[in-house]
């Protein structure tokens, strides 16, 4: 069980490429997908679940060119696209049930994943009313049910918690987990915690290219010695976002307290900190020479 890209590339027009020359090996686990907006993440999930062909390179399941057999992959492929669609007279359970028949699954493993996907994702006690009384997160969490109701071998998720609160982003966050150990899971998102808490893997984007494929730890590691935290007033903080990646900003009672990454020490206020996923990835996606 792998997905793998050789040298994939999507051009749109006669100079614009959306992804070029992308070569990733994923194997049983989850691979977060990230990069700024426009890095071409959805352009690439689109490649590798079919929907659009690859300008260039070849996308390989278990050893098959899915170009040549787009069936090899679309029979083994639970998909949640970043803009998902639903029939708004149907109730969850009948939409589910729909889903679950056009992938081929017999009826009475229909009703059995239906249900087991309807308590993942927190729906039972919605589950018969119909789709177009749901609200914004509810619809987002129909997208993942649909998404895992075949009991996919490789499963892409594009943006996944978007419209969900706190409480169901850590559910989601322990289905993926949970469900990950026997399928490949390809998690695109731009909340970088979502990615620290559950991926083994992650692949960086920017600007259509592949800038890593690593291990969140290494991510994390590359900015050690480039994270701080200092306290500033408000007239201050204009002067730091001018000369620093500043990555968050908490209001105080004395102040606002900056996180910034920085190539040298900014001050003697500063304080070196200890970095986190997202501290890494800002950090690598600014310094793509390295």
């Amino acid at each position: 069980m792998e997905l793998r890209l050789d040298g994939v590339g999507k051009r749109y027009g006669e100079e614009t490429w959306g992804v070029r020359d992308v070569d990733l090996e994923l194997g049983p686990g989850i691979h977060g997908l990230v990069g700024p907006n426009g890095a071409g993440k959805s352009t690439l999930m689109r490649i590798v679940t079919t929907v659009l062909e690859p300008t260039a390179g070849d996308v390989y399941w278990s050893g098959t060119n899915i170009e040549n057999d787009p069936a090899a992959v679309r029979r083994v492929l639970g998909y949640l696209p970043q803009e998902f669609g639903t029939y708004p007279d149907l109730t969850a359970r009948e939409f589910l049930t729909y889903i679950a028949t056009l992938r081929g699954l017999d009826r009475e493993t229909t009703a059995a994943r239906v249900e087991e996907v309807l308590a993942l994702t927190n729906l039972q006690e919605v589950a018969d009313r119909r789709l177009r009384t749901f609200s914004g997160g509810m619809r987002q969490r129909v997208g993942i049910a649909q998404a895992l109701v075949n009991d996919p071998e490789l499963l892409v998720v594009d943006e996944p918690t978007v419209g969900l609160d706190p409480e169901e982003r850590v559910r989601f966050r322990n289905v993926i987990t949970g469900a990950a150990s026997d399928r490949v899971v390809v998690l695109s998102t731009h909340i970088v915690p979502d990615i620290e808490a559950t991926a083994n893997t992650v692949a960086l984007l920017s600007d259509g290219q592949l800038l890593t494929h690593t291990e969140p730890a290494s991510l994390v590691e590359a900015a050690a010695g480039q994270v701080y935290e200092c306290t500033v007033q408000r007239n201050q903080l204009e002067k730091l976002q001018r000369n620093y990646q500043v990555s968050s900003t908490v209001q105080r009672a004395d102040g606002i307290e900056v996180r910034l990454i920085a190539d040298d020490h900014p001050g003697s206020d500063a304080r070196e900190v200890t970095p986190t996923l997202e501290d890494g990835y800002l950090y690598r996606v600014n310094h793509t020479g390295l």
